[in-house]
């Protein structure tokens, strides 16, 4: 026996405004989940370069320790990225000192160079992520909308039948209903995505500053520094 109420009663009785609505929430939450997971599988893989970071220092040679660096199947990482630019940088300004650069102190250089190299890094860890924010913040009330017109059109064909009972009324204001309930089924797991990814995230930024520090210190003096040294600043955009 057919369900007079529900998803599919609702679908069947509902205008271009209703349907362009939940195909709106749809490709929310199709975007959604393909951020989630694109973003997580590449934070899952800077797993190993977390931990290669801190085993960096006990590598044979530079080259063994940059192995140590890139994911399991070779691929570049920021903190692999991090150590080739701090290279590259050395090694520039020692063979183009009649540049301009070529003026500025080689700690000054070293640190400018790392220092874009982290921005860039920390760009790319958070691109996208403006997606899960938009989506977490509007899927909501797209979902209410959908349930204000459905109940708009709901009461027109009440009041035009003349009929009032409780049966009358609640299928289709309940029906209306669901699209509430899927705006917060989109907006809930974008959210959550967020703000996990958020928190990956901050804990590879500040890993790479770490190393960053290690780094410089090692390029100027051929070693990793102690425990007081003082440290030379490698903040990001916006001071964080």
């Amino acid at each position: 026996m057919e369900n007079p109420y529900g998803i599919a009663a609702m679908w069947a009785q509902s205008d271009i405004v209703i349907k362009a609505v939940a195909f709106s929430l749809l490709f929310m939450s199709i975007a959604t989940w393909c951020v989630i997971l694109i973003k997580g599988i590449k934070l899952y893989k800077l797993k190993q370069p977390l931990v290669g970071s801190k085993q960096f220092w006990h590598a044979q040679d530079v080259q063994s320790g940059i192995l140590l660096l890139e994911t399991p199947t070779g691929q570049a990482t920021p903190f692999s990225s991090l150590v080739n630019e701090g290279m590259h940088a050395k090694a520039h300004h020692e063979q183009h000192k009649e540049d301009l650069h070529g003026n500025l102190p080689i700690a000054e250089w070293l640190t400018a160079s790392l220092r874009t190299s982290i921005d860039e890094s920390k760009s790319e860890l958070q691109s996208n992520l403006a997606i899960l924010a938009s989506i977490g913040a509007t899927a909501p009330f797209i979902g209410l909308f959908g349930t204000v017109w459905g109940i708009y059109h709901a009461l027109i064909s009440i009041g035009v039948s003349g009929q009032a009972s409780i049966d009358k009324v609640a299928g289709p204001v309940g029906e209306a209903l669901i699209m509430t309930a899927f705006g917060l089924a989109v907006a809930i797991p974008a959210v959550l995505g967020y703000n996990a990814l958020t928190r990956g995230n901050k804990r590879v930024v500040n890993r790479l500053n770490h190393f960053a520090h290690e780094l410089h210190a090692f390029l100027l003096m051929g070693s990793a520094p102690s425990a007081n040294a003082k440290r030379p600043v490698f903040k990001t955009v916006g001071g964080k």
